[in-house]
């Protein structure tokens, strides 16, 4: 028997992982910290589902994520706002047509 080094409680001599306080003994065997560990949604996929749902309104997911570097944040920002700028120009020029085209049908 051992002592961990975390909680010093009596562990077995050949265990890879505290019992008691859940901690790895070995650190080639603690889980890494990438995106895995990552919140679910701070998650690539979770966030790329939001944009494309809701927009510019899933920038926050974006800034408030810890994995992702500053320049990499103003850079999807603003080619989010871009995006959604057309798309929005895109909406305002498809109702003014169907308008029009509504017009003529009533004409008729």
């Amino acid at each position: 028997m051992k002592k961990c080094p975390f909680c010093a409680e009596e562990i077995q001599d050949d265990a890879i992982k505290c019992k008691h306080c859940g901690e790895f003994l070995d650190p080639s065997a603690r889980p890494h910290s990438g995106e895995a560990g990552a919140k679910w949604y701070f998650r690539k996929g979770f966030i790329v589902i939001a944009l494309l749902s809701v927009g510019p309104l899933a920038l926050p997911l974006i800034w408030l994520r810890p994995n992702t570097s500053r320049n990499w944040k103003i850079g999807l920002t603003i080619v989010t706002l871009v995006l959604s700028w057309f798309l929005y120009q895109a909406t305002l020029e498809s109702m003014k047509n169907l308008s029009e085209y509504f017009k003529l049908l009533n004409g008729l």
